[in-house]
C-alpha cells in the first residue's frame, strides 16, 4: 500500500510540465533554505573548508545556488517516472558517446567513474545511445526504505539500465565476463567510507579523505577501460556529459593512481561549478588534517 501511494504521488509530479515544475521548485527553495534550514550547517562547513580562499559572500552565493539546484534535482528525478525517451534524450546529451561505442564494439568493457554531481540520476538514460549488444549497469547502494528503494529502481531502469546492488558487484561482473558480454558499468565512486573500511587517503578539496578503492580494483582485475563522466549543466533542465579517458592502460598504473586520477577530475569538475555538487553529504567526516597525514599513506590527486 505504501509503495502504491508513493508511486501514485510520483506519477502525479512526473506529469507536471517542466515550466510549472520549476515554479514549484522556486517556491520550495525558501522554506527549505530559510525555515527548515535543511543541513545548512553541514553544507556551510563543507563549503568553507573546501574553499578557504573564498569570501563569505562568495560562499553564501554558492550555498544558495546549491539549494536552488538541490530542489531542481529532486523534482527532475521525479520526472523520470514518466518522461519519454525522446524528451530525456533532448535534455541529457552524451556529446562524445561515439568514443564509448567504439570501445564497446571492439569487445572491451568500460568502468565509468561518476560523482554526486549534476543530475547523476538522468545519466541512467545512457543506454538509449549505446551499442545495443552492450550491457549498461549501474552500481547502487540499497536505501533503507524498501518502498523508496523500489521506486528508485523502477525509474533507473526505465531507459534500459540494469541496477546492481553494491554488495553484488563482483559476482554480477564476473557473470558478465564469463558469458563474454561487453558492458559499461557506472560507479558513483565518491562515497564516504567508514574509517574501518578504508586504508587509503588522498587529497581532495583541501582535505585528506579516506577513499573507496573498489572501483579501481575491479577495473584492473577485469581489464576494463576507465572513463570519467564530466557533466555540465547547460541550462536549467538540460545537461551534457563528456566521456574523458582516464588512462591508456589502467593495469599498468601503480596502486591507487587510478583513484587519484578520478578524484582530480572530480575536483576540477566541482571547481567549474560548485553549486552542482552534493554538499549536504558528510563527505569529510573522517578527513584528516592535510599536514597530519602520514607520508606513506598520502596521495596527491594526479592529472
Amino acid at each position: 500500500m505504501a509503495y502504491r501511494m508513493l508511486s501514485f504521488l510520483l506519477k502525479l509530479i512526473s506529469y507536471i510540465p517542466f515550466k510549472v515544475l520549476y515554479l514549484i521548485s522556486d517556491s520550495l527553495f525558501y522554506p527549505l533554505y530559510y525555515v527548515a534550514r535543511y543541513r545548512r550547517n553541514v553544507t556551510r562547513k563543507n563549503l568553507s573548508e573546501c574553499f578557504p580562499d573564498k569570501t563569505d559572500r562568495e560562499l553564501n552565493d554558492i550555498e544558495k545556488g546549491f539549494y536552488r539546484f538541490f530542489v531542481d534535482n529532486i523534482l527532475e528525478t521525479c520526472k523520470m517516472a514518466h518522461m519519454s525517451a525522446k524528451e530525456m534524450s533532448r535534455r541529457m546529451k552524451f556529446i562524445n558517446i561515439n568514443i564509448v561505442n567504439e570501445v564497446l564494439r571492439s569487445g572491451r568493457s568500460i568502468s565509468l567513474f561518476l560523482g554526486h554531481y549534476g543530475n547523476w540520476e538522468w545519466i541512467s538514460s545512457m543506454p538509449l545511445h549505446l551499442e545495443k549488444s552492450a550491457v549498461a549497469a549501474q552500481i547502487y547502494h540499497r536505501l533503507d526504505n524498501k518502498d523508496v528503494d523500489r521506486l528508485m529502481l523502477d525509474m533507473r531502469g526505465r531507459m534500459g539500465a540494469v541496477s546492481v546492488e553494491m554488495s553484488n558487484t563482483a559476482r554480477y561482473i564476473t557473470g558478465l565476463v564469463a558469458a563474454h558480454k561487453v558492458c559499461i558499468v557506472g560507479f558513483i565512486a565518491d562515497q564516504s567510507p567508514r574509517r574501518k573500511d578504508s586504508h587509503h587517503y588522498l587529497e581532495f578539496l583541501n582535505h585528506m579523505v579516506p577513499v573507496l578503492t573498489g572501483t579501481e580494483k575491479i577495473t584492473k582485475h577485469y581489464g576494463f577501460e576507465a572513463y570519467f563522466a564530466h557533466t555540465r549543466r547547460v541550462k536549467r533542465g538540460f545537461y551534457e556529459v563528456e566521456f574523458v579517458k582516464m588512462t591508456d592502460n589502467p593495469k599498468l598504473l601503480p596502486d591507487f593512481d587510478l583513484t587519484s586520477i578520478y578524484y582530480r577530475l572530480l575536483q576540477n569538475m566541482i571547481e567549474e561549478n560548485p553549486e552542482l555538487y552534493l554538499w549536504t553529504h558528510k563527505r569529510f567526516r573522517y578527513a584528516r588534517p592535510l599536514d597530519g597525514q602520514p607520508e606513506e599513506k598520502r596521495t596527491v590527486c594526479k592529472n
